[in-house]
């Protein structure tokens, strides 16, 4: 499984609409409005780095009103959830 994180600079009058075709596309987990020097933020998970390379080109790129993307692809997942979950593994109150 492939992780990355899409950074998506988009036209403002768009970014709700953007937002939603995004997240409609099949890959796409999640989608974030944000504030800062990019507009939208998206999670794809997909099962190769050739979906990836056909996803962000050839489905978010083509959204209306996105204007430029900037992928980053995740090697490793850390979260506090992940540790809770790891040290309550077989523990039951007694």
């Amino acid at each position: 499984m492939v992780t990355a994180i899409v950074l998506i600079q988009a036209a403002a009058e768009r970014i709700p609409e953007a937002a939603q075709e995004i997240a409609d596309i099949d890959g796409v987990t999640e989608v974030y409005s944000c504030a800062g020097d990019v507009d939208l933020i998206a999670l794809v998970r997909v099962s190769k780095h050739e979906d990836l390379a056909a996803l962000v080109p050839g489905k978010i790129s083509k959204v209306e009103g996105v204007l430029n993307t900037d992928t980053h692809i995740a090697f490793r997942s850390y979260s506090k959830r992940d540790d809770e979950a790891a040290f309550s593994i077989g523990l039951d109150d007694q």
